[in-house]
């Protein structure tokens, strides 16, 4: 093997390794092989001198800081609803009959006492007529009984009639003024009822669509003919949770606020609330299954844009301005129920703040404790650091539009 090694290292002298192998591949088998090894061992030698100290250290991680924006704000409570009409009518037919038209546009508003459809009146305009001619009937007969009567109380004062033969007159007598008076209430009994072959308004309001066409049947106080709803003001119906509730009725009972006003949101308004009004009834019994308590809040809507059913989003304010830190909501991180923020100390060093998160608006979450408010908070680049890692920063503002309150408090969204 010694000589083999010297014939290789001989043919090595002064040439490259591909003339060397040209060389010494004359001396057998046993010499390539041990001239590969040799040249394996060259190049492993190279890599491993690469990866001994001469490497270049880490790339540092960059990273973007902001600083907290210190707002002063009020507090409130969010939660969700439907608007419902302060009135609303289903009209029903009063009488029996057939349909023969209707009177109004679908959709459109109505005035109160407008025809809106029209039964078959002939039938109810014979029953009155009927009980018109009932009560000349009756008025004859009265009258009659009422000449008897005279003509009884003179013969029955000179001791001509007999007691039974006059009280049978004076009874006959107040049996006809009695018919005289079922024959009046029939006829103005016929007489409602033929007004109720016209089916009028009793509210103004929106009509909806008509749920039967002409020619159709339609019976007493069964058939719904349309609907009507009012526009102004408008109703919206929600549930506030029980924490919630027991905090405003404490404020309330120490007089430091009343009702709070109401803020309304539709769902293409997201994310502002730009429909006032107040609160006007409160349950009086907490819902056990939601843990809930059902309010009702009016709101005017002169210009019609409200509608019942709507889905809504509603937010009371209360409380008095106070301070708070806002940051990103990016900038948060999560361990389980811990919630903490990377900051940058003066030492270009990555540290973990414990934070109490409270309400998000615009895209900034308030921090309630663990913030002082002049620190370095990493808003970009979170997933990169660790706690002690030295990072390389960069710096940016938070965007103006995260500070921008929606109507004229300010609140914490």
């Amino acid at each position: 093997m010694t000589k083999i090694l010297s014939a290789v290292d001989s043919s090595m002298e002064g040439k490259s390794v591909k003339a060397a192998l040209r060389d010494t591949i004359r001396v057998g088998p046993l010499a390539f092989v041990a001239i590969c090894g040799f040249i394996a061992a060259g190049c492993s030698g190279e890599h491993a001198g690469a990866a001994g100290g001469g490497m270049p250290p880490p790339h540092t991680p960059e990273v973007v800081v902001a600083k907290p924006i210190r707002d002063n704000l009020m507090d409130f409570e969010e939660c969700t609803g439907r608007t419902e009409a302060f009135k609303a009518v289903d009209i029903r037919a009063r009488v029996t009959g057939y349909l023969m038209k209707w009177n109004f546009s679908q959709g459109k508003k109505v005035k109160k006492g407008d025809i809106l459809f029209e039964i078959d009146p002939r039938s109810y305009e014979a029953e009155l007529a009927k009980a018109e001619a009932a009560i000349v009937q009756a008025d004859a007969h009265l009258a009659r009984l009422n000449a008897d009567y005279q003509r009884a109380v003179g013969l029955h004062a000179a001791h001509a009639m007999g007691r039974e033969d006059f009280d049978k007159t004076i009874g006959d007598r107040a049996e006809a003024a009695a018919s005289v008076g079922i024959a009046k209430a029939t006829r103005d009994l016929a007489k409602l009822n033929l007004t109720f072959t016209k089916v009028t308004a009793p509210l103004d309001g929106i009509i909806g669509r008509t749920m039967i066409d002409e020619g159709n049947l339609v019976k007493a106080d069964d058939t719904i003919l349309t609907s009507i709803v009012t526009q102004d003001p408008m109703f919206a119906y929600f549930d506030v949770d029980e924490r919630s509730c027991l905090r405003l009725f404490r404020l309330l009972q120490l007089g430091e606020v009343k009702y709070p006003p109401v803020q309304m949101g539709l769902a293409d308004e997201e994310p502002q609330f730009p429909h006032q009004g107040t609160i006007d009834f409160v349950d009086n019994r907490l819902d056990t299954n939601t843990g809930t308590l059902h309010m009702r809040c009016t709101f005017p809507n002169a210009k019609g844009i409200l509608t019942p059913g709507l889905f809504v989003r509603i937010r009371f304010v209360f409380g008095e301005l106070h301070q708070v830190i806002l940051i990103p909501e990016v900038a948060i991180a999560s361990d389980q129920s811990r919630k903490y923020v990377y900051v940058v100390n003066d030492k270009e060093q990555v540290e973990s703040r414990p934070v109490k998160i409270g309400k998000f608006r615009d895209g900034l979450r308030a921090i309630l404790e663990g913030l002082k408010g002049d620190e370095r908070i990493v808003v970009s680049g979170v997933q990169r650091v660790r706690p002690g890692a030295t990072v390389t920063v960069k710096t940016a503002a938070l965007p103006e539009k995260g500070r921008a309150a929606a109507g004229d408090d300010k609140v914490v969204r």
